[in-house]
């Protein structure tokens, strides 16, 4: 131990005299400990935001998505093979989508109906393992009455009053033709289960029958909307859509599910930036009552660096003394809101006791991902701005001449 980090040690322990800059230190201590915490917990919180939020719209659809220019896809055995080849892509799998209107005792309500094919979809997207009744096989084949099933999220089932095996009119806008015009088509579903993914768009406005079935209720004969793919990357999913855009033409253009959630994303990343610089300014602060307790404590032993300098310390050893007291301030004050920060996200983690309204927001509870590199770089930034805080005390102690401050003594 050199003598500087010792005399630095010294100057931190409290005497009576000096009970008033002591208490400026430890509030300065609190103050960083109070950046560091807040800075932990928020960008915990906006990490697990950012990462639920993949999770959920990863688990109801794919990552690469294939279209037509103007129109539905008839050659989609083509699409499947080319991206079979594609050292990416893990899985695909052909599907139809519409709006309709699903009608029943309770009320009526717009949603987006999505035919798949079985199995191959299970490979693409999770729906069985958000099923909370029924199984989503079962949209397989009819059950009683001979009537197409259909599986409904858990927040449309809510609103319709729906369980597993009602039966619910559901409505195609577009129609049909018919002798006296095109007529809105109607006809008969039983719903087969519910899923909930926890997303509310989802489990509020999606349904799904068989790719068979909703090819015979909007009339597309042997056609299909798109074309959706799984790649064993997700980060890799551009790349996918770019190559296969490439090699299927102009006639049809691939969407990852990065540019088809841009605005989303960019959104939360914006937001999470934001959040850093404004509580940063929370450690600045603290830097502030720093940089005070050390100008008030180099006023205080004046004479202990006038004797200092007296008997050969150097003006960068008397330096380095306040250099050394800022820095144990800062690593005391980082520490402990490191603590208190990861505490707290551990118990939000494991308790939940933060719950969000469903309609607002679209998860119900405050997720946490505590992310390594967001610790370290907000450990860092608490130490650099603390350590920087102490170059004009420090410099201001060194500069001092032994003779100015022995001379009153």
């Amino acid at each position: 131990m050199t003598f500087e980090v010792f005399v630095a040690l010294r100057y931190l322990r409290a005497r009576r005299k000096q009970a008033f800059i002591s208490l400026i230190t430890l509030l300065s201590v609190l103050g960083v400990a109070l950046g560091v915490c807040a800075l932990i917990v928020v960008l915990s919180v906006m990490g697990g935001f950012e990462n639920e939020l993949k999770q959920k719209i990863l688990g109801q659809s794919a990552h690469v998505m294939v279209f037509r220019v103007g129109g539905a896809i008839e050659d989609y055995g083509k699409i499947m093979d080319l991206a079979a080849r594609d050292p990416q892509v893990e899985a695909s799998t052909a599907y139809a989508y519409g709006q309709v209107m699903l009608v029943s005792g309770a009320g009526a309500s717009g949603a987006i109906m999505r035919g798949i094919d079985i199995p191959s979809a299970f490979k693409v997207i999770d729906l069985e393992g958000t099923m909370i009744q029924g199984r989503a096989q079962d949209l397989r084949q009819p059950l009683h009455g001979g009537l197409p099933g259909l599986v409904v999220g858990s927040g449309l089932a809510q609103r319709l009053g729906l369980n597993r095996g009602s039966v619910v009119n559901v409505v195609n806008p577009l129609g049909e033709d018919t002798p006296v015009g095109r007529a809105p088509k109607t006809e008969a579903f039983r719903v087969m289960g519910i899923f909930e993914s926890g997303m509310y768009q989802f489990d509020s406005s999606l349904c799904y029958v068989s790719l068979k079935t909703a090819q015979e209720f909007f009339g597309l004969g042997r056609m299909v909307s798109g074309v959706e793919i799984k790649v064993r990357d997700i980060y890799q999913a551009s790349a996918v859509s770019r190559r296969l855009s490439q090699a299927l033409g102009p006639q049809y253009f691939a969407r990852d599910w990065m540019s088809l959630n841009h605005s989303l994303f960019a959104a939360l990343r914006l937001e999470k930036i934001t959040m850093f610089v404004i509580l940063i300014l929370i450690v600045l602060v603290a830097a502030f009552g720093i940089i005070s307790s050390l100008i008030m404590l180099v006023m205080e032993k004046t004479r202990d660096i006038g004797v200092l300098k007296a008997m050969g310390a150097t003006a960068r050893s008397v330096g380095r003394i306040f250099v050394w007291e800022g820095l144990f301030i800062g690593l005391a004050g980082t520490l402990l809101g490191l603590g208190s920060g990861l505490a707290l996200c551990g118990l939000l983690a494991r308790y939940k006791f933060i719950d969000l309204p469903r309609d607002v927001y679209p998860i119900s509870t405050l997720p946490v991902q505590v992310e390594p590199l967001v610790v370290a770089l907000v450990g860092c930034s608490a130490v650099l701005i603390c350590l920087l805080a102490t170059i004009y005390p420090s410099r201001a102690a060194s500069r001092l001449d032994p003779v100015e401050a022995l001379r009153y003594e």
